[in-house]
C-alpha cells in the first residue's frame, strides 16, 4: 500500500465503497459541517493524530468516555492485564461484580444493575422492564432527547402536544411509534395535561437527566423531580438516561446535581425506595454507558431492586447478551473509576469553566451571537443570542457560523464535535498547556464564524 492510500481523504474514499457513507455512526461523516473527516491513527492524553500526521487537541473524547484522556496508563495496563487472562468468557467473572458494586456505591438510586453492551441496549431494556412492571404500553419522551436507536424512541412529535408520535426514521413502524408520545422539553403544562388525559395508559417517562444530544440544555429547576412525582401519581415510572451525563456531569452524574441534597441516605429497607433526607424523589430506572467502560463498548441499566428482579431468570422479562460484562470493558471501567477522585472532578470543573470563558471572550470580541450552556462539566456553544430551552430553540441557531468556527479550529489543531447539536468534553489530560493551545486557536476561529 502506498502512502497516499493512507491519507484521510483516500481512507474516506475507500470506506465509502464498503461502509454506508463511509462511517459506522452518522455524525462522523461531517455531514453537518462539510469536508473530509480526519481518520484517527492514534491518540494520547488530550491529543489525536490523524492518518495525515496532523495533531489535534481533542474536545470529543470519544463522546465522553475518555475522561482520563486517551491511552491513560492506568486504563491501558488494566486492559492489557485483563486481556492476558482471556478476552471473553460468556460466563460470570469477577470484574463485572466489582464494576456493578462501584456503580451502586456511587449512585444512590441504584440497588441492582445489569450490564449490557451499549447505551441503546440499556434504554431498550429499561423500557421493557417498565412496560412489564406497569402492564402498560405507552412511553413519554421529549423532543430533542436522544436515547439510542431504539425503534420506540426514534419518534417525532405528532401534530399536538398530547398526540401519539410518528416514525422518526425509515424502518420504524407506525405501530411502534404509536406507543410513544413526544412532548416539548421542559413543558410542565404539557406533561400535566397529558397525564390528566392518558395517565392510565403510560408505562414510563424517559428523559435525559440533562439533555446533551441537542446541545446541552440545563433542565428547569426541579423538572426531573416533577417528572418523578407526576409519573408516580399515575402509577407510571421515571427512567433517566445518564449515558452522556453519568459520571461526567459530576461524580454522581446529573443526579448528583439535582437529586437529593447532600447528606441524603438510602432508605433502610434496601428494596428500592427513593433516597431520604433533603429530597424524596428518585428515578425508578437509570441508564448508563460511556465512562463506565473507559473507552470500551459497555452500557448498564439499573434502579429499584423490585423492578430489576423482573429480569430473567428471576422474572418474566427476557434480556441477554453474550458479551455483557466483558472482562476487558469491566477492567477499563474499574481503572477509570479508580482515577476519578474529588481532585479529578475539581480539575475537570476548572478546565471546563476556563474553556467556556475563553470561547465566550473570543466570540464576543468577534461580535458573534452565542450562548454557552452547561450540565456540570459538560457544555455546548449555541450560535444564537437567546438561551436554548427546547429542541426548537436549538434548531434556531446559525449552524453555518458553527461550521466556519469548526473548520477554523480544525485548521488550528482543535477537534470539536462535528455538529452544532453536541456537547463538548474535557478530560483530566487537558492541562494548562493544552488549554493554551485551544486559546491560541480561538480568535481566528471566532473571526471565521463572524464572516458570514
Amino acid at each position: 500500500m502506498t502512502l497516499d492510500e493512507t491519507t484521510s481523504e483516500s481512507l474516506f474514499d475507500r470506506a465509502k465503497q464498503v461502509i454506508p457513507a463511509g462511517v459506522n455512526s452518522p455524525v462522523r461523516a461531517f455531514g453537518s459541517v462539510g469536508g473530509t473527516p480526519p481518520f484517527i491513527a492514534s491518540a494520547s492524553g488530550a491529543l489525536l493524530t490523524d492518518a495525515d500526521g496532523h495533531e489535534y487537541v481533542d474536545l470529543v473524547g470519544s463522546w465522553g468516555p475518555m475522561i482520563l484522556g486517551h491511552a491513560n496508563p492506568r486504563v491501558v495496563d488494566a486492559v492489557r492485564e485483563a486481556a492476558g487472562r482471556g478476552l471473553s468468557f460468556g460466563a460470570p467473572q469477577t470484574g463485572e461484580v466489582s464494576l456493578v458494586e462501584e456503580l451502586v456505591r456511587r449512585v444512590r438510586p441504584l440497588r441492582k444493575v445489569r450490564l449490557v453492551n451499549s447505551g441503546t441496549e440499556a434504554t431498550m431494556s429499561a423500557l421493557r422492564v417498565a412496560r412489564a412492571a406497569t402492564g402498560r404500553d405507552v412511553v413519554v419522551k421529549f423532543a430533542g432527547c436522544y436515547h439510542g436507536h431504539v425503534d420506540a424512541l426514534l419518534a417525532e412529535a405528532g401534530s399536538g402536544v398530547a398526540t401519539f408520535a410518528m416514525p422518526g426514521s425509515a424502518g420504524v413502524t407506525e405501530g411502534t411509534a404509536r406507543d410513544t408520545i413526544v412532548l416539548p422539553y421542559g413543558d410542565r403544562d404539557a406533561v400535566t395535561s397529558l397525564f390528566a388525559e392518558r395517565g392510565g395508559e403510560i408505562a414510563a417517562i424517559i428523559t435525559e437527566a440533562a439533555p446533551a444530544n441537542m446541545g446541552v440544555v440545563t433542565p428547569p429547576e426541579s423538572f426531573n423531580a416533577f417528572l418523578a412525582q407526576t409519573a408516580h401519581a399515575a402509577g407510571a415510572l421515571l427512567i433517566t438516561d445518564e449515558v452522556l451525563t453519568g459520571f461526567r456531569a459530576s461524580a454522581e452524574g446529573y443526579y448528583g446535581i439535582d437529586g437529593p441534597t447532600a447528606g441524603g441516605t438510602r432508605a433502610a429497607d434496601g428494596a428500592g425506595a427513593p433516597p431520604v433526607g433533603g429530597s424524596d424523589w428518585a428515578p425508578d430506572l437509570m441508564t448508563f454507558g460511556k465512562v463506565i467502560g473507559g473507552g470500551l463498548p459497555v452500557g448498564a441499566f439499573g434502579g429499584r431492586a423490585d423492578l430489576m428482579d423482573l429480569l430473567a431468570p428471576l422474572g418474566p422479562v427476557y434480556q441477554a447478551g453474550t458479551l455483557s460484562g466483558n472482562p476487558l470493558a469491566t477492567a477499563a471501567g474499574l481503572a477509570t473509576f479508580a482515577g476519578l477522585d474529588d481532585a479529578a472532578y475539581a480539575q475537570l470543573a476548572r478546565t471546563s469553566s476556563t474553556l467556556q470563558s475563553l470561547v465566550a471572550d473570543a466570540l464576543t470580541t468577534a461580535g458573534v451571537p452565542h450562548v454557552i450552556q452547561t450540565a456540570g462539566t459538560l457544555f455546548s456553544v449555541f450560535f444564537r443570542e437567546q438561551p436554548v430551552t427546547t429542541y426548537e430553540d436549538a434548531k434556531d441557531q446559525d449552524t453555518a457560523a458553527f461550521g466556519r468556527f469548526f473548520h477554523a479550529l480544525l485548521e488550528g489543531g482543535v477537534y470539536l464535535p462535528p455538529s452544532a447539536f453536541e456537547a463538548w468534553f474535557v478530560s483530566t489530560a487537558h492541562d494548562e498547556q493544552i488549554v493554551d493551545r485551544i486559546a491560541q486557536a480561538l480568535p481566528a476561529a471566532a473571526r471565521a464564524a463572524a464572516q458570514g
